[in-house]
């Protein structure tokens, strides 16, 4: 079993292949500086005083990752995002969060229960609590109140004069309207039917109460987005304020016939030995290209160093070392896990992509900087391997409209992560932020 030694904060062979070009330390700065009288918030301007940061990784640009497929996507600085006409400021009368949990279902549409269920799971494993859910988005956007969605609750009903078991349409009852979404039935098979994202997001810009800044529906069936998707997990309509993520295929059970791998999920993204054979795999099964060889990263003497060290030397390294090790310290995922860990491990995932899209919401873009809750993600395998922080870029945008501090919000951070000490991520997360508060450094990363 890897042990995840070796780590890198560059990002993979392939990066350069795939065309990606990271901006550089000097364009990384300025990316995070605003210009003074400059911009028309509503908040005044952040503090001169830069945070302090330990050091933030380059995305891992592995094959078939979004940067991988897209290198050139737009960077979006904090002065582009500070002076966004479109960006909705955060304001004392519309300041809230609120989280619509999922809706029940009603007896004429009993059937649709079975909608949830994966066909090809291997385990039975307890869902997200929308109050955990909550919770945890209370503490990431610390200095915005966050709420649960007062009653009256929603619920999915059968549209139409007769129910059938396999409906076009299907009816979502708020406390004004029904509303139409359509479904059809699962692509890949997967599931029984899915609904569509898009009506979902409709749906839930009519659910927005006056003093909401922006909206999250979470719902706990497959989503589609186009005729030629598959599937969805997740979007936002940042100007109108709402999203929508679907916890369905971050289901535990699916990992093995979805091909994700546990034992890589961040913090272990970062191992060396997964990266390189990630990159070997994908070359070798494109045969025609590429011309040029893929070499695995050459192992420096500080790294095989590093690799001998006891766990706390090695924790002291960087707060990703300090991750790694609590996410090590835990019984590994793969072997026999409990099914508190696999509920722990299904909440993880569904935290971390509410609080991605919600983001969209404050007009934040997809990070192309570092690794980063941000970036944009291809797939659901490179989905587990992104971080649950947001990078110095990033992270200035969100406490300039929060008004939140850096050292508040990781304490708020924490104090959820340590609610949930079973859980791999927020273990590890728990570690990363401890080892990032006792650090001096400059807002950048080690890349050797």
């Amino acid at each position: 079993m890897c042990d995840h030694r070796t780590l890198s904060c560059a990002s993979s062979a392939h990066s350069s292949l795939a065309g990606y070009s990271r901006p550089t330390p000097q364009q990384r700065e300025a990316a995070a500086t605003l210009s003074k009288g400059k911009g028309k918030s509503k908040r005044p301007a952040p503090s001169e005083d830069a945070p302090q940061f330990g050091p933030f990784c380059a995305p891992l640009v592995l094959p078939d990752d979004e940067l991988a497929c897209d290198p050139e996507y737009p960077p979006q600085s904090i002065q582009e995002w500070y002076s966004d006409e479109d960006r909705n400021p955060v304001l004392p009368e519309r300041n809230t969060i609120y989280v619509a949990a999922p809706p029940s279902i009603a007896s004429s549409l009993s059937f649709a229960t079975s909608w949830c269920t994966p066909k090809h799971a291997d385990a039975s494993v307890e869902p997200p609590d929308t109050a955990d859910i909550v919770d945890y988005l209370a503490a990431f956007y610390h200095g915005m109140p966050v709420k649960r969605l007062p009653p009256p609750l929603l619920r999915l009903t059968h549209w139409g004069a007769k129910p059938s078991a396999t409906p076009r349409y299907v009816g979502l009852t708020t406390a004004t309207e029904c509303v139409r979404l359509r479904t059809r039935a699962s692509r890949d098979g997967e599931f029984v039917r899915q609904l569509n994202l898009d009506d979902l997001l409709d749906a839930a810009i009519s659910l927005l109460p006056k003093d909401a800044f922006s909206l999250l529906l979470l719902v706990p069936f497959d989503i589609y987005e186009s005729p030629d998707d598959d599937f969805a997990c997740g979007r936002a309509y940042g100007g109108s304020r709402v999203a929508v993520i679907s916890t369905a295929r971050y289901h535990p059970g699916l990992d093995r016939h979805q091909s994700i791998d546990r034992l890589h999920a961040w913090p272990a993204s970062h191992c060396q030995q997964y990266m390189d054979a990630c990159c070997s795999e994908a070359a070798a099964s494109d045969a025609p290209r590429p011309k040029k060889k893929l070499k695995a990263t050459k192992v420096t003497p500080t790294k095989r160093e590093s690799a001998s060290l006891e766990p706390t030397a090695y924790a002291a390294l960087s707060p990703l070392h300090a991750a790694v090790v609590a996410h090590n310290a835990l019984p590994s995922l793969d072997a026999a896990p409990t099914s508190a860990a696999l509920a722990a491990l299904w909440l993880g995932r569904a935290c971390r992509t509410a609080s991605h899209e919600l983001g969209h919401c404050l007009g934040i873009d997809h990070c192309v900087y570092y690794a980063c809750a941000m970036q944009g993600t291809a797939s659901l395998r490179e989905d587990g391997r992104q971080p649950p922080f947001l990078c110095p870029i990033d992270l200035a945008k969100l406490l300039h409209a929060t008004g939140s501090s850096q050292e508040s919000a990781y304490c708020a951070l924490l104090a959820f992560c340590d609610k949930h000490p079973h859980c791999h991520l927020f273990a590890a997360f728990a570690a990363w932020i401890r080892a990032q508060c006792a650090t001096a450094f400059s807002p950048d990363e080690v890349d050797e």
